[in-house]
């Protein structure tokens, strides 16, 4: 192409003539229009960059966090626990001296049949999701029926009305009413307690664990050094102010122990009880008052090695000292059944005692096998009781006498089966710890102490 205005020069001849001509180029138009070309493009990658995607995934991993945080907080621990008690009438069951002790198995069915009826209701309700458990604490007379006094455990969102939780629940018990094969009354009081309140209620009743105190789904044994409250009928009987024997508290001013802890020291004087899982640091200390020792006691076949001693004052229950459930005299131990003995007694067959309450796990074999050759040769008597294990690692020993050998029943009440009584040396195969049988003397208890 052209420079624009260049000229171009033609000649032509014609006729013998020459004409020149000269043509200017013109302007193209196009030509003044400058071509725009696109820039370059770099080529993009398909993938982020490693620090963007770091950024994008730790974004998103926080904010799930948050948003779980969230919603933990407000599912679990904006809930806070409600207890309520009430009282119900049972119209179609006659007051019998049976239902005065939980001991016995007519007390224990018809609690479970009663907490079983308030279980149901609340699960098959709009507050289901609230309700945790409930507890029947007490059986009682009026007129010739019988009023069952119980402790609810609910659980919701701290903002909820209490005056509407109270009305939810009442419907539900009324509906109760009507259902089941026992006959109860419409309960008409539904009484708001405090956690002190539910502490108190409960602490009246006998054989509760910390798992009965608050009414929790757990039960949990483990290890072998106790924890504050979890045996709080142990005592400490202890000889000038030092640990000698074990006892078991049966009502707030007496304690169940064995006749051979006294046979040289006699002297009620002498003694004192201290409470709690410390023998050097107990939470309360009383002095004893009398000390009662089975009129038949035998040394020389360790026969009727029960106690019971008397405090100078009355002990104030609560979650670290309560009693112990006593069995009824018709009450059956099964040979197999699971038991735990608690004591300060030393850990080796002649060794010192220890200061920190210590708990072991064992089971109830029947006399006739702990009377057998390789055990006690007949050494065992009716009024005796034998628990262990088959390798003998767990057992009382010396420093634990007196101490209790205890239960579980179906309603997570404890009772004392057994008073820790001899045994030959400690933990060996074959020889187990050989217990007063709390059963036998259940009389004999209850006409030294009224308990």
């Amino acid at each position: 192409m052209l420079a624009v205005g260049e000229e171009e020069t033609y000649s032509v001849v014609k006729n013998d003539v020459r004409v020149t001509l000269r043509i200017r180029k013109p302007v193209a138009f196009f030509s003044l229009i400058p071509v725009l070309r696109p820039r370059p493009v770099t080529p993009q990658s398909r993938f982020f960059s490693p620090f963007v995607v770091a950024f994008i995934v730790i974004t998103t991993v926080l904010i799930l966090a948050m948003t779980i945080g969230l919603l933990i907080h407000f599912l679990a621990f904006d809930k806070k626990t409600y207890f309520y008690h009430s009282s119900f009438q049972i119209l179609n069951v006659e007051y019998t001296e049976a239902l005065n002790s939980p001991a016995t198995q007519e007390y224990r069915h018809l609690s479970e049949r009663i907490e079983s009826m308030i279980t149901d209701a609340f699960r098959e309700s709009n507050l289901r999701s609230d309700f945790i458990r409930t507890h029947v604490v007490k059986l009682r007379k009026e007129g010739n029926g019988v009023i069952a006094d119980a402790v609810m455990k609910f659980r919701s969102s701290k903002r909820s009305n209490r005056r509407s939780m109270k009305n939810r629940i009442h419907s539900v018990l009324r509906i109760l009413s009507n259902s089941g094969s026992l006959e109860i009354a419409p309960s008409n009081e539904i009484t708001s307690l405090t956690d002190q309140d539910t502490e108190n209620f409960l602490t009246q009743e006998c054989g509760a664990r910390p798992d009965l105190i608050t009414l929790s789904e757990e039960r949990i044994i483990g290890g072998t050094l106790a924890e504050t409250g979890d045996w709080p009928w142990q005592v400490s009987l202890q000889l000038n102010n030092v640990h000698h024997c074990g006892g078991i508290l049966i009502s707030n001013l007496w304690v169940l122990t064995a006749a051979h802890c006294f046979r040289s020291y006699s002297n009620p004087l002498q003694w004192t009880a201290t409470f709690g899982v410390s023998t050097i640091r107990p939470i309360l200390r009383v002095r004893v008052r009398t000390i009662v020792s089975h009129n038949n006691y035998r040394y020389s076949t360790r026969d009727n090695d029960i106690a019971v001693v008397q405090l100078e004052r009355p002990v104030t229950f609560n979650r670290n000292i309560h009693r112990v459930c006593l069995p009824a005299a018709t009450q059956i131990i099964l040979p197999g059944s699971v038991a735990y003995v608690t004591g300060w007694g030393s850990l080796t067959y002649g060794g010192n005692t220890v200061t920190d309450l210590r708990q072991g796990q064992v089971r109830i074999v029947s006399n006739n096998e702990c009377n057998e050759p390789a055990g006690y040769g007949g050494s065992v008597l009716p009024g005796m009781l034998c628990a262990g294990v088959p390798s003998g690692a767990v057992d009382a020993c010396q420093g634990d006498s007196g101490g209790p050998l205890v239960q579980e029943d179906s309603r997570r009440l404890w009772f004392v089966v057994g008073i820790v009584s001899w045994g030959y040396q400690c933990g060996l195969p074959n020889k187990p710890g050989v217990y007063t049988r709390v059963t036998t003397y259940r009389d004999w208890i209850r006409q030294q102490t009224g308990v």
